[in-house]
């Protein structure tokens, strides 16, 4: 295999793989020594690959140096759209200017025969309306993940008594019809997932949980996961 062809085979690993992505685990995937691995990591950063980490720790790709066109097919670009389509017919505005955005500067990259293909790909996404409806209070949970801030919300039970808790989000949900936050309850002590929908406030409470945002989302998915092979 080429030089070319093996960096390039490596920094789709790391694009696919959860990090911290350590040289043992892309030694196995890729059927190379560790010191290939270590080599061709300071290979890609040479190149202009923004990777963080060291050896013994872990890897995380942080921003690719390059995005080749030849890495998409006419089956990756089918998926591209209808990914995109799926977000745009979500109902949730802000995420629909993006998927508009990204679907632009993705076909930017595309030679003209590939960015007509995404432009005009056979597979499309058709809703009606959209699958969650108006959510005023979920751009604020959106910004409370991404800074790891613990805020506090009104919330309304099933049964539609009202409440206050003081939550970390973790993660935002998209299911078949609604979006719920997965989150650190501090009034139950424990995890809990709230519908979105249900949502009557959000405030800061000012105090940040970093870094802990991707190491309790992993152990909260542990335990759904237990619990999903219980059944």
């Amino acid at each position: 295999m080429s030089g070319p062809d093996r960096l390039l085979r490596l920094l789709q690993l790391m694009r696919v793989m959860a990090p911290p992505i350590t040289a043992n685990r892309l030694a196995v995937e890729r059927g190379v020594s560790v010191r290939s691995i270590y080599r061709d990591i300071e290979l890609l950063r040479l190149s202009g690959a923004q990777i963080e980490g060291e050896r013994g720790y872990g890897y995380r790709l942080i921003e690719d140096y390059a995005l080749p066109p030849q890495t998409f097919d006419r089956l990756e670009i089918e998926a591209i759209a209808v990914g995109l389509g799926e977000v745009r017919q979500m109902g949730d505005p802000d995420l629909a200017r993006a998927a508009e955005a990204v679907l632009a500067k993705v076909a930017a990259t595309l030679p003209d025969d590939r960015e007509q293909q995404l432009l005009h790909s056979i597979s499309h996404v058709y809703r009606p309306s959209g699958r969650y409806g108006s959510l005023p209070h979920l751009n604020a949970i959106r910004q409370a993940c991404w800074g790891e801030q613990e805020i506090e919300i009104g919330y309304r039970d099933q049964a539609g008594t009202a409440s206050r808790r003081i939550i970390r989000p973790l993660a935002i949900v998209y299911n078949d019809h609604v979006l719920t936050v997965l989150a650190w309850c501090r009034l139950r002590d424990d995890f809990r997932m709230f519908r979105i929908d249900r949502v009557d406030g959000v405030s800061s409470k000012g105090t940040s949980f970093r870094p802990r945002r991707a190491s309790l989302l992993r152990e909260y998915l542990a335990k759904l996961s237990a619990k999903a092979n219980e059944k």
